[in-house]
């Protein structure tokens, strides 16, 4: 059933054999990520119904391929995301839904980094295509996505001006590379990003954390500039029209979908070894992440539920 953490529930299913186009792998390290509660919520129905098995990013090892699966082989390792039932020890999959790792990635800092990564890569390279000199606010900067997208809007020359939720996670948002940080519960933000830049607003908002940021991620952009909505921690933000985007600024708004964006798998290899290579350049460090037992999956969720957690958060089965 849906609900709080506590609907999470350890038990034992048989797992069969892959067919025609499946795989079975075997977990090494499974990723926790707030979009595991959005369906635990029921925020998001779950493909199937219910019950369902939670998770959408992990790493593993192939055990064994079904008919017409010729790029993949007993042995690989390999990472995915974005197909739920990720909280297991052992699952089938779409083959074409897994990606082969390479020697210099971890399968921890691939279960940790996959679906964040791929998510950072999208916003940044295709959502919004940020550029040298250009100004950004990104939301929840403490965060998992949040440690990722800002060492790489780094790395490509922006200014980040980014949000956290509590004084505790401001020094961790500066170690990431933030330009400037601001508590966005306890300070007038909106105000505070206006005068970083000069009254002038900045070129997009990456806003996460949905109704307790709006209407002011609206309020800090400049004129023509992008509120990308990825997220909704805080809940839903409320309803609006397309005439307020008009008013105030000629102003632009999306919602993207990471599985529309890698919906080919040409799309999905590209974003993956991008991801990669600013793994192997140090341009995305991965900070020691949480890890617990699979069985804890439930706890897991409700220290990133009640924001108790920076950086991100792995089971181990």
């Amino acid at each position: 059933r849906t609900g709080g953490p506590e609907v999470n529930q350890w038990v034992a299913v048989d797992v069969g054999a892959p067919g025609r186009g499946m795989a079975r792998i075997r977990h090494t390290a499974i990723g926790v990520n707030f979009v595991d509660i959005y369906y635990r919520r029921g925020f998001y129905k779950a493909p199937g119904g219910l019950p369902f098995i939670p998770g959408a990013e992990a790493a593993g090892v192939v055990e064994a391929v079904g008919q017409g699966v010729s790029d993949l082989k007993e042995g690989d390792r390999v990472v995915y995301q974005g197909s739920i039932g990720g909280y297991s020890e052992v699952r089938l999959i779409p083959a074409d839904k897994l990606v082969r790792l390479p020697d210099r990635v971890s399968d921890k800092v691939a279960a940790a980094v996959f679906l964040k990564g791929l998510t950072v890569q999208c916003l940044l390279r295709r959502t919004f295509k940020v550029m040298k000199g250009q100004t950004i606010v990104w939301h929840a900067a403490a965060g998992g996505v949040g440690s990722i997208a800002t060492q790489w809007a780094k790395a490509l020359g922006v200014t980040v001006i980014g949000t956290v939720g509590s004084d505790d996670k401001i020094a961790a948002a500066k170690a990431g590379g933030a330009d400037h940080v601001i508590n966005y519960r306890k300070e007038d933000w909106v105000a505070k990003v206006k005068d970083l830049t000069g009254g002038e607003g900045v070129d997009v908002v990456y806003d996460s954390v949905g109704k307790d940021t709006f209407p002011g991620s609206l309020d800090c952009l400049k004129p023509l500039g992008l509120w990308a909505s990825f997220g909704q921690s805080s809940g839903l933000p409320p309803e609006f029209t397309a005439a307020m985007l008009q008013q105030k600024g000629s102003l632009f708004a999306t919602r993207p979908a990471l599985a529309v964006y890698l919906a080919k798998r040409a799309d999905l290899e590209h974003a993956a070894h991008e991801l990669f290579d600013a793994l192997r350049a140090g341009v995305v460090k991965v900070a020691a992440s949480s890890e617990m037992p699979l069985r804890e999956a439930g706890e897991a969720q409700r220290r990133i539920e009640t924001r108790e957690t920076s950086g991100t958060t792995i089971l181990l089965p």
